[in-house]
């Protein structure tokens, strides 16, 4: 962290902003680029002062988030991770469409704790089917499981790094106090925005490729329209000519002689 420190009073160590500023708007603009191709970046902040804030910011760009105890597995066991999902979705489906009421209670009570549960583990990651490309970790010291991960996968990492860790860990290292709350919100809030304006992007980008592909399904159906146009217009000529009278025929005398019975 050497690097980032601007300097030592006391025993502490003061991160160079400045810094601060340049790692966050490189992280920024790849997240960007990452959140345009349409791939997924998964929020992690199981620390008390980083909850609140992930779980609003993460909702707001509808990105994946862990925000309870991070399960051992959640991404190089991804598949057993998914079945647990699933479970959670299918009780779900069984408290609306009214198939607890054929149960007994004490099987309802037993689905709905397990539900609960789930759901304080899993609801970040319902709607997550696939491996994310990117973690956005708060405290890389903290969430050292979910990097091991991350590592093993090869996906890419992004964090908060505080003095007390080592930036050469993580992909995108933004050199800042994790541990403060105002200091999380101000580096979430600017990672979400950036992360939301590449969303707008990318679908900016798909209304204009469905307006240039109705433009030329127009064009190709207006030029279809002339050309049966055209040969209808031709096909009419044709038979116009084939209608007008010719020259008069000839009538040739008949000289042969008619031979009666005798």
């Amino acid at each position: 962290m050497l690097p980032y420190i601007f300097a030592e009073k006391k025993g502490i160590h003061i991160i160079d902003l400045n810094k601060t500023t340049e790692s966050l708007q490189e992280a920024s603009a790849a997240l960007k680029q990452i959140a345009k191709s349409g791939k997924k970046i998964m929020f992690v902040g199981t620390k008390k002062q980083a909850k609140e804030i992930v779980t609003e910011c993460a909702k707001r760009v509808s990105m994946p988030f862990v925000t309870e105890r991070w399960l051992g597995g959640m991404l190089t066991n991804f598949n057993t991770v998914r079945k647990s999902v699933k479970k959670m979705q299918s009780i779900e489906k069984m408290l609306t469409d009214g198939t607890f009421d054929s149960i007994t209670k004490k099987e309802r009570l037993t689905l709905a704790r397990d539900k609960d549960k789930m759901e304080k583990v899993l609801g970040g990651i319902a709607q997550l089917g696939r491996v994310p490309a990117a973690l956005f970790l708060i405290d890389i010291g903290h969430e050292h499981i979910a990097l091991a991960e991350a590592k093993k996968l090869g996906i890419t990492t992004f964090g908060m790094v505080d003095t007390n860790s080592d930036p050469n860990k993580v992909d995108f290292a933004i050199p800042s106090n994790d541990d403060a709350t105002k200091s999380i919100a101000i580096i979430v809030n600017y990672i979400a925005a950036a992360i939301a304006e590449g969303l707008a992007e990318r679908q900016a980008a798909k209304d204009e490729d469905v307006e240039e592909v109705t433009s030329d399904e127009n064009e190709k159906k207006a030029a279809r329209i002339q050309a049966e146009a055209e040969v209808e217009a031709s096909r009419g000529r044709g038979e116009k000519t084939a209608r007008t009278p010719g020259a008069p025929k000839r009538r040739v005398p008949n000289t042969g002689r008619r031979t009666g019975a005798r």
